[in-house]
């Protein structure tokens, strides 16, 4: 989501970003990548989504565009599983995608229609400014979720994140905020739903192999939850 991993300019632990969106260079030709994270609590925009997770990634890019597909499987039976379909493209700092999210525990996979489905569509527009990553993101589609009205919400979601160096770490602190009524969010209004500040170090294991080990506290003052999670990626 629930992208939903750790890292964001790391990797949102989508425990971020999360199926985050990655930046692809213009390259010549088809490139493709393959990869999982294993997280200690899946954590997605303030909100726990799940307990310990592993969470695969296939991602097909070229000349800027990104096709990605990304999963969530927790250990525990009783966490949904999800699928998402990200299709993007970025130039320069300027990125904009469109995103599928799916979970089980309601109606099958090709389930489409307003008032049946699981399905959730979610536009993304954003600009890294170097010091500063601004996106937007709004649900168009699916089970989007109510106003206080009863009404399609058109749930959004406006994050600003930060990377720095402390320590010998890479840092990444963000806030997030939800602009108006929506149960998707859980909030009555404008609601700061997200504040998190993550980091990230390889850990050499051999000469030839080491993996990134990251680490992610979130509060959110919407819920007043708290969350700390640790996740690796392969």
């Amino acid at each position: 989501m629930k992208t939903k991993s750790l890292k964001i300019g790391l990797m949102a632990l989508t425990v971020m970003t999360a199926i985050p969106f990655t930046k692809a260079n213009a390259q010549d030709k088809v490139e493709a990548s393959v990869g999982a994270d294993v997280v200690s609590s899946y954590i997605w925009r303030g909100q726990e989504l799940g307990g310990v997770s592993v969470q695969p990634s296939l991602t097909l890019s070229y000349k800027g565009w990104e096709l990605t597909a990304w999963g969530s499987v927790g250990l525990e039976s009783s966490d949904d599983k999800e699928l998402d379909l990200t299709l993007g493209y970025s130039t320069g700092g300027f990125s904009v995608s469109v995103t599928d999210y799916w979970f089980t525990g309601g109606p099958g996979y090709f389930h489409y229609k307003a008032h049946d489905t699981n399905h959730v569509l979610e536009a993304q527009v954003g600009y890294d400014f170097g010091p500063l990553a601004v996106n937007w993101y709004t649900n168009f589609a699916g089970a989007d979720g109510v106003n206080n009205k009863g009404n399609r919400a058109y749930s959004s979601y406006l994050s600003l994140a930060a990377p720095f160096s402390l320590g010998g770490l890479e840092w990444t602190a963000e806030i997030g905020a939800t602009p108006w009524a929506n149960d998707y969010y859980e909030a009555n209004g404008f609601a700061v739903v997200d504040i998190s500040v993550g980091a990230e170090k390889e850990v050499k294991l051999t000469d030839s192999f080491s993996f990134p080990l990251f680490a992610k506290v979130t509060w959110n003052p919407r819920t007043e939850g708290a969350y700390f999670a640790v996740g690796m990626s392969f």
